[in-house]
């Protein structure tokens, strides 16, 4: 059997990425503690480039979400994964730059819907640093620039091209393509809906196959989404939307699970995922997305 391995971050470029490291202390659940800062020791990560004077204090709600995933980032940092994982990326480490761009561009105060996906997809976030980010909608729709560097550990079969990445995330494209075309113009989704993962991570065995975190192993799972889900019901909060919209049912029921356990009121619903694993989807995600979002009274916001 392999020793468990350690999730390691990445690097910016050749360099590393500097990290606002957060409190070895911080317990789950501890309100008290959460963003509480200490000074980082010399083996620690740390990320957060060029952050602006006073970023740590503001209260804008693209401040506050940025801390709340720099503080999960660290907490995750103190798992490490065994078999079948033997790759772990996060670019929340080493995409910070348009992972930043995309919060400060479109993270806003009186949004009310937040899409929750799951996890990045090879060749969507873990390439841009955006969820869904297929790499064409970032870019050209999105209008996201920033440099994106490497994984510590990089699969060969696995590299990050940024956005020059040359292949198109199916689910991305359909996920954002819908927007785009309901939409028109980014901030006619953006003025009341944002989009985020519940889990910053991917994760691929040593053939380079992507696993989602319904795939690993049960006691990893749950470590895993113990954080995560503790992030959630704080990025619920600081956002303070009135309905979360799971895509896909994994993502969707998680939620519901643990913004019920924490007591926060919010409205949780689902839409299908529009990944081409899903015969469903293939058959005509767009139209079934459409019909979803209208009878949850979503379609009405985005098409004013």
């Amino acid at each position: 059997m392999r020793p468990r391995s350690p999730f390691v971050a990445g690097k910016l470029h050749g360099r590393m990425i500097k990290q606002h490291d957060f409190s070895s202390r911080l317990d789950d659940g501890d309100a008290e503690q959460e963003g509480k800062l200490q000074t980082a020791g010399p083996s620690s990560l740390r990320t957060a480039t060029s952050m602006p004077d006073g970023f740590f204090q503001s209260t804008t709600a693209a401040a506050r979400f940025l801390r709340a995933e720099l503080e999960l980032s660290a907490r995750l940092r103190t798992l490490t994964f065994g078999d079948p994982i033997r790759y772990t990326y996060n670019p929340l480490e080493y995409a910070w730059d348009t992972h930043r761009c995309y919060v400060e561009t479109y993270c806003r105060s009186g949004q009310s819907v937040l899409f929750l996906g799951m996890n990045p997809g090879p060749f969507g976030m873990a390439q841009t640093g955006v969820p869904f980010g297929e790499v064409n909608a970032v870019r050209d729709w999105l209008k996201i620039t920033g440099e994106v560097g490497h994984p510590a550990n990089e699969h060969p079969k696995r590299r990050i091209s940024g956005l020059a990445c040359t292949q198109s995330e199916v689910s991305g494209a359909r996920f954002w393509g819908f927007f785009k075309e309901l939409c028109g113009e980014p901030d006619n989704f953006f003025r009341h809906c944002f989009v985020h993962n519940l889990c910053p991570l991917i994760f691929m065995s040593e053939s380079g196959k992507n696993l989602t975190p319904p795939e690993l192993p049960a006691a990893d799972r749950d470590a895993l989404l113990l954080h995560c889900d503790a992030a959630l019901c704080q990025v619920v909060s600081v956002l303070g939307v009135s309905k979360v919209i799971g895509v896909g049912k994994v993502a969707e029921q998680r939620a519901r699970r643990a913004l019920t356990e924490a007591g926060i009121s919010v409205r949780v619903e689902g839409i299908m995922h529009p990944s081409p694993r899903n015969p469903l989807a293939n058959k005509g995600w767009a139209a079934v997305a459409r019909t979803k979002l209208e009878e949850l009274g979503v379609l009405s916001l985005l098409t004013k």
